[in-house]
């Protein structure tokens, strides 16, 4: 009786073992991709809130999401799980922005300060790069338009172009139709094409 105690003792902890092998393997994997998205990450995020402060707090809790909620998925799933949860948080971050700045237009009440309350609510103003890492990623002039896109041909062009994703995963992280990803993809092609002419 002890003996198959013993044995069942003995093939418990090597299965968990093996466990706790498998894990820090996923976790050696998992670090290993979120170094590889980081800076595309950082440089999106960037584009987006046009301040690198908020970009790297966006960045780093949407790879603190991923590794608490979807280590264990396959590693193919990482990619489109990892900028879904991206752009999540961008558009949430937008979201908070809205709320603060419409109150502050609200409680704005100093006479002597002539502020518009247009200049208080989010725009997508182009954000001159200021990292070498950025010049290393792509041409300094394509980076300028693509910074100047619409929000969501931004995303489209990046994700399609830039990350490589398919239309229909393309679709899934933006929480779109396929079609509209391709409108948003045209429309951002062809802006590219139209200001890369006027600037040669």
């Amino acid at each position: 009786m002890k003996s198959a105690e013993s044995q069942v003792a003995v093939r418990g902890h090597a299965e968990s073992e093996e466990q706790g092998n498998a894990t820090s393997v996923r976790a050696i994997k998992m670090n290993q991709f979120l170094q590889g998205v980081e800076k595309k990450a950082f440089i999106v995020a960037r584009w987006a809130t046009k301040d690198a402060d908020e970009a790297l707090d966006i960045v780093q809790e949407a790879m603190l999401k991923l590794v608490q909620r979807y280590l264990e998925r396959s590693e193919a799933e990482w990619g489109p799980l990892f900028h879904t949860i991206l752009q999540s948080k961008i558009n949430d971050w937008h979201r908070r922005q809205y709320v603060r700045n419409r109150w502050r237009v609200f409680f704005h009440n100093d006479p002597e300060d002539d502020l518009d309350p247009e200049d208080l609510v989010v725009q997508e103003v182009f954000l001159e790069p200021e990292h070498q890492l950025m010049v290393e990623e792509l041409n300094g002039r394509l980076l300028q338009v693509i910074g100047q896109l619409p929000p969501r041909q931004r995303q489209a062009i990046v994700l399609r172009a830039w990350e490589g994703y398919d239309i229909a995963q393309t679709a899934t992280i933006m929480k779109c139709s396929e079609s509209s990803v391709k409108t948003h993809y045209s429309r951002a092609i062809h802006h590219l094409r139209e200001k890369l002419e006027d600037l040669s």
